[in-house]
């Protein structure tokens, strides 16, 4: 156990110091320069309803006017394509610099089918992207007319106003705005125009972001408040824990130590005895389900370790600028951290004697990507059936699967063959008895599934603001950027866990109770439960989403989060309650 300590700690120094050299690559913004009157290319991206993020279309999805002939396609990274994101360029003639009032880009010839998909489209506010020079335009379709009698009229708008601004060479800022509104009638005919205005800037290149950045949300006083209330609740908890546990053990490691020679206390009833010494000969017993807890405590170190980089990355690279580059640098990441999920599997399947060394090799390695699939395999099918840009491509497949095939997998072989020869023999500090001690009966407040049910409350309550802006960047258009608080939260989620798993691991073999191998997993995954059912609280009260599609894709997508968060939260507590057991009973004098 404390082998693999060393080792997460050597990995993780060794990942800060790769880190360090090859940071400038993920925040390097390309620098697009321009001379007078180079083409700058409009691309359009998706379409689809405001309130359903995930359920997007393509552009000319709706019948806008498309130029004649093949359109160039502009394919970006992996994650772009997760995302839901297809660029096509727009063929509407923009030069840098060069001011256009008023210029047509088609005109559309309304017929009855026409008319419905605007209308349906305007009914359910649909929002489209565009993308100049990477940076992001929004407008909506249309608007219901409110100043008429006919409440039911809807108006396209029929003028794109584009601002750009620029500082020298380079773009800065983009701004669109939707301009005359047209009542959709069968038989008329629309003139689809567009206007283009220049305006110079002091602001420089690397700041053009900043602008999408919600400041005032993210850094509102709650947010900070939040933080120290929980920075707070850790130094209490953490105290707290300290001052009983060792008030407690100190009297217990007494207790058992004391050589009483007196008459009466030789003669004394054994079966009056009580307490989490008495279980020694079974505390260390190899518990249920070995080659499973080592594949879930495996890949939950590895998710641990994961999350830890991505966000040091985001915080060095500024992640959050490009489209995609989130999920690609997760992707990416796992497979090359494949390696921890293997060696802490191996080595703690090796500790308590395993042999079925194929199976938990491949069951570590493909736990968690497996269960993922499953969930985005549905996801995927609905998303072709309704033929959203949300269906990942099959090609996207083949590139995640051979980066997991050929990278992953084999790391995760790799890290379980070398925990398997690291680990050494199981060096107990107590030897485990053949027959097994009986559990007596206790109250119900101290049962496996209670303190199980009951260990996931006091963090999530430490991450419970936290989720609300992450769900809401999510789920509601606004780019995530805090990744210092969210460090912040994580170190703190892993500390009260660790804290809440010690002391119910603590309160069950206090309890007689030495099956607590999965009830520490268990006590420390059930944080993932809360987070998932105050998920359906803010589905129903802070969103206004609706529709098959979009709630099968919110509720799945929070499923995977929910499994990852569960896992990587339940490893950080087995391993802890691990490194507790392991220490007071180090100390004891075992029969």
């Amino acid at each position: 156990m404390v082998s693999t300590v060393r080792f997460l700690s050597f990995f993780f120094v060794f990942s800060l110091c790769i880190l360090f050299f090859i940071h400038p690559t993920f925040a390097a913004e390309s620098d697009h320069k321009y001379q007078q009157e180079d083409p700058v290319t409009l691309w359009v991206n998706k379409v689809g309803p405001y309130n359903n993020p995930q359920e997007t279309y393509n552009y000319y999805s709706l019948p806008f006017c498309q130029s004649p002939g093949n359109a160039a396609h502009k394919w970006g990274g992996l994650g772009e394509v997760l995302g839901g994101n297809e660029l096509i360029d727009s063929q509407i003639d923009i030069k840098f610099q060069k001011n256009v009032d008023k210029s047509s880009i088609c005109e559309i010839n309304l017929d009855a089918a026409k008319v419905k998909q605007f209308k349906d489209a305007i009914e359910n506010s649909y929002w489209f992207e565009f993308f100049m020079d990477d940076l992001p335009l929004w407008g909506f379709v249309g608007e219901r007319s409110d100043k008429n009698i006919d409440s039911n009229k809807h108006l396209l708008y029929t003028h794109k106003n584009i601002v750009v601004k620029y500082n020298g060479e380079q773009i800065i800022h983009v701004n669109l705005t939707q301009e005359n509104p047209k009542p959709l009638e069968v038989g008329k005919v629309v003139d689809m125009t567009y206007s283009i205005k220049w305006i110079p800037t002091n602001i420089t290149f690397g700041r053009r972001f900043d602008v999408y950045l919600d400041y005032p949300f993210f850094e509102h006083q709650i947010h900070w408040f939040s933080i120290f209330n929980s920075f707070m609740m850790v130094i209490f908890l953490t105290g707290l824990v300290s001052m009983i546990l060792m008030r407690t053990l100190r009297n217990d490691y007494a207790k058992y130590a004391r050589e009483d020679d007196d008459l009466e206390t030789l003669e004394r009833d054994v079966s009056e005895e009580s307490g989490w010494k008495l279980v020694h000969g079974d505390v260390f017993r190899p518990p249920r389900n070995l080659v499973l807890l080592s594949a879930v405590v495996g890949t939950g170190a590895q998710l641990a370790m994961l999350v830890l980089l991505v966000i040091l990355l985001a915080i060095i690279g500024m992640l959050y600028v490009g489209r995609g580059a989130i999920v690609t640098t997760f992707i990416v990441c796992y497979a090359l951290t494949s390696f921890i999920s293997g060696y802490v599997s191996g080595g703690l399947y090796s500790r308590h004697g395993g042999k079925s060394w194929i199976k938990s090799m491949i069951l570590t390695a493909s736990l968690f990507p497996f269960m993922c699939f499953g969930i985005g395999f549905i996801l995927n099918t609905i998303a072709i059936f309704y033929g959203s840009l949300a269906a990942i491509p099959f090609g996207t497949m083949v590139v995640v699967f051979v980066i997991w095939a050929f990278i992953s997998f084999p790391l995760a072989l790799l890290g379980t063959v070398v925990g398997r020869n690291w680990s050494g023999a199981p060096n107990n500090p107590c030897r485990v008895k053949t027959i097994p001690r009986p559990i007596p009966e206790k109250k119900w407040y101290l049962t496996p599934s209670v303190v199980s049910l009951m260990g996931g409350l006091l963090p999530f309550g430490s991450i419970f603001i936290e989720m609300y802006f992450v769900f809401t960047s999510f789920w509601n258009y606004k780019v995530y950027y805090v990744y210092g608080f969210m460090l912040l939260v994580f170190l703190i989620l892993i500390i009260v866990t660790v804290c809440v798993t010690i002391v119910g691991t603590y309160f069950l073999l206090n309890a007689e109770n030495y099956h607590w191998q999965w009830t520490s997993f268990f006590s420390a995954a059930s944080t993932a439960v809360y987070v998932y059912l105050y998920s359906i609280y803010y589905y129903y009260v802070k969103t206004k989403m609706s529709g098959f599609f979009q709630t099968s894709f919110y509720f799945g997508y929070t499923m995977m989060f929910c499994l990852g968060l569960g896992i990587l939260c339940g490893a950080v507590g087995y391993l802890g309650s691990t490194l507790f057991v392991r220490r007071i009973y180090r100390n004891i004098k075992c029969d």
